[in-house]
């Protein structure tokens, strides 16, 4: 469905969504119009009600942490390799202690220091290249949307953006798929007013077919990462 706009009348310009097939006269459709600020208020509805929703952020932290986890797989290799070499080098020091001193133990120790010497340092280039956000900046950011105020529309362009991939209408229900797992909420239009629209003419938002739900939900998560790796880096 793309954007539609008319003028009532009296006047009054409205604005609705309309079905992309009918507005270029590629095929009959009967599903019916709906009114574009009804509609967005609810799918703006039911995403404050996931961001303040506790068990979803912790989902959403949970993801986050895995993809960081995933993205960088050298720090995890070099932070296990130190950890190794720096075991070994106390148990060199302790058999030192105990009498146990030659050539080659004093070789392999200095080794052993040139080692850890150079894995402390990739480790701290992979990290200055891509520093490691803490779950606790991740719960900050995803509370911060908790705050938005919905009357502004650049508020709502941000929450739709970052938290909807997108929404399936129906004549009676509306599903909304969420970029987080497999997130999915289906609202029915029983129990909410649901004017009939008046046939118009002029269009004020561009067309798109709907996106490749697997292939975006993947690409979601990313984005949703990036989003936030970008505010952390800018902030260090």
């Amino acid at each position: 469905m793309c954007g539609e706009s008319g003028t009532s009348r009296t006047g009054v310009v409205h604005h609705y969504y309309k079905c992309v097939s009918v507005k270029k006269k590629r095929a009959e459709c009967h599903k019916k119009p709906v009114k574009k600020r009804w509609i967005e208020d609810l799918v703006v509805a039911e995403a404050m009600k996931m961001v303040m929703d506790d068990d979803v952020v912790d989902a959403i932290v949970s993801m986050l942490m895995d993809l960081q986890g995933r993205e960088n797989t050298n720090l995890p290799l070099y932070q296990q390799q130190l950890k190794e070499t720096e075991t070994k080098i106390e148990n060199l020091l302790k058999a030192i202690t105990e009498g146990v001193f030659t050539k080659s133990t004093k070789t392999l120790l200095e080794e052993l220091e040139a080692a850890k010497e150079e894995l402390e340092n990739r480790i701290a280039l992979e990290k200055l290249e891509k520093p490691q956000i803490s779950e606790e900046f991740m719960r900050f950011w995803l509370h911060r949307f908790r705050k938005l105020d919905m009357a502004k529309k650049e508020h709502r362009q941000m929450l739709i953006d970052v938290f909807i991939n997108a929404i399936f209408l129906y004549d009676d229900k509306m599903l909304i798929t969420f970029n987080y797992k497999e997130g999915t909420k289906t609202i029915t239009f029983d129990d909410v007013k649901n004017e009939v629209l008046e046939e118009t003419s002029g269009s004020d938002l561009d067309c798109s077919s709907a996106p490749n739900k697997i292939r975006f939900r993947k690409k979601a998560v990313f984005c949703l990462y990036y989003s936030l790796f970008t505010i952390h880096y800018s902030l260090n």
